[in-house]
């Protein structure tokens, strides 16, 4: 598919992130007021849909979508009004839209905005999907031969996570406190985590809520869109707590979002096949086509005060489960989902060593520390850093962007008791 034209000359740049085939969602407010309202970012514009509804530009639903800030409400309506609103958006911003000259006073410029997160989290689910990931990370502590555990390679492993710690790009993180424990002493000590890292994953958003299992193909058609997700983790507290069932406070810190939703309508072009299955997948979690994406993935760390050094680049085409493999999973059981449910892919890992998409994989468990632009040297994330993930999928003369998804590590507080 190639580039869409529209009247907006920014959109049309080949490097643009948000040309008139993206067309994402997001929530934003003008800079120093606080009235954050829905907005769909077009070249380094935002229209500003509250308005676009108000003034009879936008009117594909019997119901106010735009009242509240968040994407909750048109998620509810469903795939048929999901088509409208963006078949009307690219009538409103299209080259040549009679249109034009009411739009026009609607747009906000992006450097001017500040973003929010843009719909509410119902729940949260993160797996570990990604084969080159698990088996990294299971050659560190099982080694090789019993890398990957006996089930994973039939069914996407899970766990549920904390919604109400999910927040949006540039948000700090704090460093979080936990009980660490050294192997050269019996007891546990309450101290802030000294093995810090990232988790560089996608994010899939429930559209439709479902109640009872669900195929592969309905799981398909029930989300909405994406973005770009990094599951903070503290791998210090995760080694002495995950056993016998799994994370807990080590991933309960934060999770950061893209500001960005990517609906899947915009990443259609983009669909590919999963890999090869060593091992045939039950029927209920069979491939029924291509289920995920050709997205190029990075990951950027800056010390405090200089510049970015690019230490991972990779491809979610690497996943070994697609999300909606993994939402199918999710309601085996009969659990019911939500409009609003957010489920992180995993760590997005390649083949080779610069294509690991945490630093955990990249250090070798700290073994091998990497070594920035700067010179400065890194097994896991030191205070002031900040984290950026990156993603577009490459079209024919256009990219389809997330936006940065963004996160500086915080000192931790000297007592987190202290009241």
């Amino acid at each position: 598919m190639p580039l869409k034209q529209s009247w907006l000359a920014t959109a049309n740049s080949p490097d643009c992130a948000f040309p008139l085939n993206n067309l994402p969602y997001g929530v934003f407010s003008d800079a120093g007021e606080d009235d954050p309202r829905c907005g769909v970012a077009i070249g380094d514009r935002i229209l500003d849909c509250r308005a676009a509804e108000a003034a009879g530009l936008i009117d594909v639903s019997d119901a106010a979508l735009f009242e509240l800030p968040f994407w909750n409400d048109l998620m509810e309506e469903g795939p048929a009004v999901w088509a409208a609103l963006r078949a009307r958006l690219t009538e409103l911003l299209a080259d040549g839209a009679p249109e034009q000259a009411a739009v026009e006073p609607l747009l906000v410029p992006m450097a001017e905005a500040t973003l929010h997160m843009p719909f509410m989290v119902s729940e949260y689910t993160d797996f570990y999907a990604g084969r080159n990931h698990a088996t990294n990370v299971g050659t560190m502590f099982r080694g090789a031969e019993n890398a990957l555990p006996p089930n994973w390679l039939h069914m996407p492993i899970g766990y549920n996570g904390r919604a109400s710690s999910v927040v949006v790009s540039g948000t700090g993180i704090r460093r979080p406190w936990g009980q660490l424990k050294s192997p050269d002493h019996d007891r546990p000590a309450f101290l802030p985590s000294r093995r810090f890292d990232l988790e560089l994953e996608m994010g899939a958003i429930v559209g439709i809520a479902s109640d009872g299992p669900i195929t592969v193909a309905e799981a398909d058609a029930n989300i909405f869109g994406y973005v770009l997700l990094n599951d903070w983790s503290a791998r210090d507290i995760q080694a002495w707590e995950y056993q016998p069932l799994g994370p807990f406070q080590a991933k309960a810190t934060a999770t950061t979002i893209s500001p960005w939703i990517v609906t899947k309508a915009a990443l259609e072009p983009f669909r590919v096949d999963t890999p090869p299955r060593e091992v045939e997948l039950l029927d209920h979690l069979k491939d029924c086509g291509p289920m995920l994406y050709d997205i190029e993935l990075a990951v950027t760390l800056a010390p405090e005060g200089k510049p970015a050094s690019v230490i991972s680049r990779t491809n979610y085409r690497e996943m070994y489960y697609s999300s909606a493999q993994q939402l199918a999973h999710h309601t085996t059981s009969g659990c019911p989902m939500n409009v609003g449910d957010l489920l992180g892919s995993g760590t997005i890992s390649g083949p080779t060593k610069p294509e690991r998409g945490a630093l955990l994989e990249l250090s070798w468990g700290g073994k091998e520390p990497i070594t920035l632009d700067s010179g400065e040297t890194r097994s896991f994330l030191e205070d002031g850093d900040t984290l950026t993930l990156h993603g577009a999928a490459r079209g024919d003369g256009y990219i389809v962007g997330f936006g940065p998804c963004a996160g500086q590590v915080l000192p931790a507080l000297k007592d987190p008791y202290k009241r």
